[in-house]
This record gives structure tokens, C-alpha cells and sequence, in this order.
């Protein structure tokens, strides 16, 4: 019998040290991170940024880079350390509002997407990370940061023209990533038991 992914997980391209985030922003964001390394000006610092590790998701999120202000499709390579503190201080979004509204970092799920877009029966974790670790995240956190905006519309080419089998070996290589226990329980939405965070 085939083994179903778990429904909450979180799925990752990462090494013993960092692992790999995806963000899609304007040009004029993405063009000074990239020369800089880090984010700099016109960069937001005073608003929460949200962080996806799931390549697919965001490939959804801002349909290959083709979206109005998400043209350009950001791997933004992090801090194994900076992820987990990050994760050890966030609270899901489908928690009491008051605590959300105090919490540090937010964390949302949403349905895993298929090359094509389609709602997968799995989740992808998002995490929102807010404006008093901003600075930490984007100084601290991020080793390296890679415009992968023609890998994105390369595999999208591949996609529309129906070789999905070519598209698919051109994806990053993300496999589970182990969060510590206790976090990953608080991280599940509503009041579930474990589902494979660990």
C-alpha cells in the first residue's frame, strides 16, 4: 500500500546548516536583494513578510511569476537556527485572535498545490514572520539569496507545453523537515493530535 503524505508537514529544500524559503516581489525589491544579499530599501521592515518553503505553493501563489507585483520569484536561503526560532515563537493564524494578534510570527496552512495548481489533500506550512523579528530575519537569518525567477518560467514553459515528466525533475528537492516535537504539536491548527511535524 502506497503511504499518503501526512497532513501537516513541513516540506523543505535544506542542509544540516540552512534551509530554503520562497518569497515574489516587484522588481525594485527584488533587484537590491539579490546585489545585496540580504534585503535592503525598498524592502518593507514594517510589516509582517511571509516565508514558504514549498516551491509549488508559491509557484501557485503568484502563478509562476507572472502576477502584478510578484514577477520576480526569490530563493531565500536561511538560517536553520533563525527557522526554528522563528517557528518556536509562532502561533497559527486559526488560534484565538487575541493571541494571534500578540504573536510574533503567525503560521497558516494551506492546501499543497500540483504542478498544475491543484489542491493537493496535504497542507504547506506559511509563516508570517512580524515586524519585531524583521530585522533579525533579513540581517541575521538570510545567508544567500537567489533570483530563481527563470528556473520558475522555465518549468512553467515545460507545464503548458505537456511535458510535465521535464518540469517536474526541475523542481527544488524538498523532503520532510524534522521540527522539533513540541513545536510542531503547537503548530497545528484547531486541536489535532501529532501528524508528522516531528
Amino acid at each position: 500500500m502506497s503511504a499518503q503524505p501526512a497532513l501537516y508537514q513541513v516540506r523543505a529544500d535544506y542542509d544540516a546548516r540552512t534551509i530554503v524559503v520562497y518569497q515574489a516581489y516587484t522588481p525594485a525589491v527584488a533587484d537590491p536583494a539579490v546585489r545585496a544579499q540580504r534585503f535592503v530599501p525598498p524592502f518593507s521592515f514594517n510589516r509582517m513578510t511571509w516565508i514558504k518553503p514549498s516551491f509549488r505553493w508559491l509557484m501557485h501563489r503568484s502563478n509562476w511569476a507572472r502576477k502584478a507585483g510578484q514577477e520576480r520569484v526569490l530563493a531565500v536561503r536561511i538560517t536553520r537556527e533563525g527557522w526554528e526560532e522563528a517557528l518556536s515563537q509562532a502561533v497559527p493564524t486559526t488560534s484565538d485572535p487575541a493571541l494571534v494578534a500578540r504573536a510574533a510570527v503567525h503560521v497558516q496552512w494551506d492546501p499543497e498545490r500540483s504542478l498544475r495548481g491543484a489542491a493537493l489533500n496535504h497542507y504547506s506550512i506559511q509563516v508570517g514572520v512580524g515586524r519585531g523579528l524583521i530585522r533579525t530575519f533579513a540581517e541575521e537569518w538570510v545567508v544567500g539569496i537567489t533570483d530563481v525567477t527563470p528556473q520558475a518560467r522555465r518549468v512553467a514553459e515545460l507545464i503548458q507545453g505537456g511535458q510535465a515528466a521535464k518540469a517536474q525533475r526541475l523542481l527544488p528537492p524538498e523532503r520532510v523537515y524534522p521540527v522539533p516535537v513540541p513545536t510542531g504539536r503547537r503548530l497545528l491548527p484547531g486541536t489535532g493530535s501529532g501528524t508528522g511535524t516531528g
